[in-house]
């Protein structure tokens, strides 16, 4: 190899780990397939790493894994426009309910979601002093409208479709902060632990609950005992659940074993 060819080999193995993966992502948006060996040639790195990187994206809901190497992640889950226009109610009571959870001067996480945008509904209409750090336009523009609430919105790539950001960069921006609480929904709720169906979503919800004190689960009671694509945590990083109705006996026991509060909405 020539002094050039060397020197390219170097700056590709100076790639970052992030940079690689959202380089996958971007790829997977041109075309159905994309192979372990090619991404490790690109790269300039070993194909165990690469397969490393699509292991975690695919742990992520982002891409799904195949022999090889890996295609598009495919999914029917209604988008947030559509869950919105669902079980309308219940959503409005559990996020008055978990409104109530987050103190003045609190610093506090909100993930993109349907419950979630009441949540940040009724905390704007309690006027309540907090800082929130959000991944979703739609809670930062319903949150903006609190005279005495300082908005922190996540940068990232735009899902049109949730009306939010997810990646990378929006897991590195997560990251930087450390804050009193987290409230984030999710697709299911299993002895197994809490689960998400939307692609991206599952890294962001446990990027927060990672860098929150204090984990509020905001879930209506249709989720409880199903499962969604990806794991986002086990129970025991659960401080409490909101909901519109309590579970049933065999996940409320496993719920009070590990001194998760259930709390229901009236």
């Amino acid at each position: 190899m020539g002094e050039t060819g060397g020197n390219l080999a170097k700056v590709r193995k100076r790639i970052k780990k992030s940079a690689r993966r959202e380089q996958i992502l971007l790829e997977l948006k041109l075309r159905p397939h994309v192979r372990i060996s090619e991404m490790a040639e690109r790269f300039g790195v070993s194909a165990e790493t690469v397969r490393r990187d699509m292991d975690k994206l695919s742990r992520d809901g982002l891409i799904n894994r195949a022999h090889g190497g890996a295609s598009a992640a495919i999914g029917h889950y209604p988008d947030l426009d559509q869950r919105s226009r669902d079980r309308k109610d219940e959503r409005e009571a559990i996020g008055r309910r978990a409104a109530e959870l987050v103190q003045p001067g609190d610093t506090v996480m909100i993930d993109s979601g349907s419950t979630t945008v009441q949540l940040a509904r009724f905390l704007a209409a309690a006027e309540t002093p907090c800082t929130v750090v959000t991944n979703s336009l739609a809670v930062a523009m319903t949150l903006g409208q609190s005279p005495v609430a300082e908005v922190i919105l996540c940068p990232g790539d735009y899902m049109a479709s949730e009306a939010a950001v997810v990646g990378a960069d929006t897991i590195e921006f997560l990251e930087r902060h450390r804050v009193d609480r987290c409230l984030i929904g999710a697709s299911g709720l299993t002895e197994s632990g809490v689960s998400e169906t939307v692609r991206g979503f599952a890294a962001i919800k446990r990027t927060m609950l990672e860098r929150s004190g204090k984990v509020h689960l905001l879930i209506d009671c249709g989720k409880f005992g199903q499962s969604g694509l990806v794991r986002v945590a086990r129970l025991d990083r659960i401080t409490s659940v909101v909901s519109n109705r309590g579970p049933e006996m065999a996940l409320g026991d496993v719920l009070a074993d590990q001194g998760i509060d259930v709390m229901v909405a009236a």
